[in-house]
This record gives C-alpha cells, sequence and structure tokens, in this order.
C-alpha cells in the first residue's frame, strides 16, 4: 500500500480507503468488524463514515454506522488509524437528525461532532467534513444549478449560514482538539474556492480535503475542479469508484442482480440515466478484451488519477472486498487509457 498526505497537513493517509455507509443495513457488526480487520492488515489506515450513515438514511438505521465502528475502534491503537466523518446538512429531508437539521449553524456542528465523538468512542476525528453544502448547489445526480431555488415557496429569499460562520466553528473545534483537519463533500467549484478566500483572509482552518463522486461514468471533477484542487493543494478523496456497483458490469449481465441499484431504486437516481448502460457496457468489453475485470478496470483509472489522493472503496461482502484492494496493484497501459478516453469522448459523463 502507498501512503501520502492530506492537502497541506502532516496527515498521511493510505491511497485506498474503507468506505462504511453499508455498515448498519447490509451488513452486520460482525460483518463491519471482519471488514475493518481486513483492510488494517492490508495497510490501510485511511476510514470513512458519518452520522447520517448507512445509507440510504433512515430513522431506523441512523448512527449503526458510526457505533459499529466505536466498537471496533475502542480495540485498536488510536493513533494508527486515520478517522474521517461527516456533519449531516440541510435540504435532505432527514427530520431524525438535530430535527433537520434546519442548517449547519454553531448549534447543529457542535451537537453533530459531539454525538459522532461519543458514538466512535474516541476524544478527535482526523478529518471532520461538511457532507454537502448549506446552499442552493445540485448534488448527489442533480447537475443543473437553478437561481429559483434561491426561494421558498413564499418568495423570500432563504438566508443560509455564511462559509465564514461554518469556519469559525469548526476552528473551535479544530482549537479545542476535537478535530485535525477540515474537509468538505460533495462541492461545487465556486464552494471550494469561497472556503479557501475566507480562510485565508480570517485566517481560519484551511480545507484539506474534498470528498466527490469519481469515476469513468462520472468525470464532471475534471471540468474545473481538478484545477481548483491542484493550485489551492486541497485531496479529492474519489467516492463510489464502481458507480454503485454498475461499473462491475453485474446490472448489464442481469439487470436483477442483488446490489445497491436493485435494492435501493429510488436513491440510486444518479445513475439511472439514458447513457449508463451503454457506457457501462463499451468500458466491460474494453476491461475484457484485456484481460482485466470490469471491476479492475473501473477501479484502477481512479486509483491512478493524478488528482485522487485517497479512493473511497465499499463492499458488502469480503470477495468483493478483496478484489477492490487487490485492484490497486493493477496499472493500465498507455494503449487501454487512450481507449478509455476514446469511449470518454464518445458518451462523456453519462452520470454527473
Amino acid at each position: 500500500m502507498d501512503y501520502t498526505k492530506l492537502g497541506n497537513t502532516n496527515i498521511e493517509v493510505s491511497k485506498v480507503c474503507l468506505g462504511t455507509m453499508t455498515y448498519g443495513d447490509q451488513n452486520t457488526e460482525a460483518d463491519a468488524h471482519a471488514q475493518l480487520d481486513y483492510v488494517l492488515a492490508q495497510g490501510v489506515n485511511f476510514i470513512d463514515t458519518a452520522e447520517m450513515y448507512p445509507v440510504p438514511p433512515k430513522a431506523e438505521t441512523f448512527t449503526r454506522t458510526e457505533t459499529m465502528i466505536g466498537q471496533w475502534l475502542k480495540k485498536q491503537a488510536r493513533d494508527k488509524i486515520i478517522l474521517g466523518t461527516k456533519a449531516a446538512g440541510p435540504r435532505r429531508n432527514i427530520g431524525w437528525i438535530r430535527g433537520g437539521p434546519t442548517n449547519l449553524d454553531r448549534d447543529n456542528i457542535r451537537s453533530a461532532i459531539h454525538d459522532s465523538l461519543k458514538r466512535l468512542k474516541t476524544d478527535y476525528i482526523d478529518v471532520y467534513q461538511l457532507h454537502w453544502p448549506e446552499r442552493n448547489v445540485p448534488m448527489f445526480g442533480q447537475y443543473a444549478f437553478d437561481p429559483a431555488e434561491e426561494f421558498d415557496a413564499e418568495g423570500n429569499e432563504i438566508e443560509w449560514v455564511s462559509i465564514q460562520n461554518q469556519l469559525e466553528t469548526l476552528a473551535e473545534l479544530v482549537k479545542e482538539g476535537k478535530i485535525r483537519a477540515v474537509g468538505v463533500s460533495n462541492e461545487q467549484p465556486w464552494g471550494l474556492m469561497e472556503f479557501c478566500r475566507i480562510a485565508e483572509q480570517h485566517h481560519l482552518p484551511r480545507v484539506a480535503t474534498m470528498q466527490n463522486c469519481y469515476n469513468l461514468i462520472t468525470r464532471g471533477m475534471e471540468f474545473g475542479m481538478a484545477e481548483v484542487l491542484y493550485r489551492e493543494s486541497i485531496s479529492l478523496l474519489a467516492y463510489s469508484p464502481l458507480a454503485f456497483g454498475h461499473l462491475t458490469a453485474k446490472y448489464i449481465e442481469d439487470p436483477s442482480a442483488i446490489g445497491r441499484a436493485t435494492l435501493f431504486p429510488s436513491y440510486a437516481l444518479r445513475y439511472k440515466k439514458p447513457a449508463v448502460a451503454a457506457a457501462v457496457k463499451r468500458y466491460a468489453e474494453l476491461a475484457r478484451a484485456n484481460d482485466l475485470t470490469p471491476t479492475q478496470l473501473a477501479l484502477s483509472f481512479v486509483y491512478n488519477r493524478w488528482f485522487v489522493t485517497s479512493t473511497i472503496i465499499g463492499a458488502t461482502t469480503m470477495t468483493q472486498l478483496k478484489e477492490n484492494i487487490n485492484a490497486y496493484q493493477v496499472k493500465l497501459s498507455d494503449a487501454v487509457m487512450n481507449e478509455i478516453e476514446q469511449i470518454h469522448l464518445a458518451m462523456m459523463n453519462p452520470a454527473p
């Protein structure tokens, strides 16, 4: 396993990160602990979770993931684990989390981390992330900005908690030793640059990481955001590298195959786009023509992108997890990379 630093911090993480959003729904606590033990033995030191997990979010499962990880973490050498979690934001109809939450104000952020620390049985979080922006932005499969969403049903302009106020709260938590680094998730270029500008202007914590979706059929990251990451020294934590399992090609071979896309059809809207199946088929054919599995092709592509600091993988079975980690050793040839680009140019970004 290879390791790298997060942003401008001294936090060193493995290039592969274990995602945990299935723990407490598709995976039992025994499953979760077995996965955590396994990845640690493979050199993976980076674990990603969120207060909202498991996904899809439900009132009856909320908090299970962090609780399961906490039971495991209390038996580990804490300083050997890099742990990231996230505070849920507004506008997602999750009324069981702090009554909404209505916004990312000081009380909500402080309440979120207090409860996460308790569930995770730790005194600090290495990377604390805002799960999605507090403002009107397209996300989770939406792709067009709509100015009409700036106003409520009565026509009043919505007042969001400012980025400066969010950073000021995070600065308190850094000073108190509760978090080591600040991250954002599901962000857009304007928002990321505002976080950078305001942090510099007001001497507040600088964003070290951004966790966004990136895979063979979701490559919007390359249109503007990659430059921001490079010039501002921000680490990308790429999630959904297999596109909810679509890039394994299992749904092409069997549309009723068990997986997130069939178990939670109303949640996987990002990948319910007209050209997804055709693009997946092309990439699967390319993989097999080069003695690779579709999974190896998809993961190696993300693992080796210059702007990806760490790739967040998830699995419901140990067999899947082992294949995902083993794929880190696969390097795609220049010829295969060229073929990927040709497919991309013909079927660009089918799942924005």
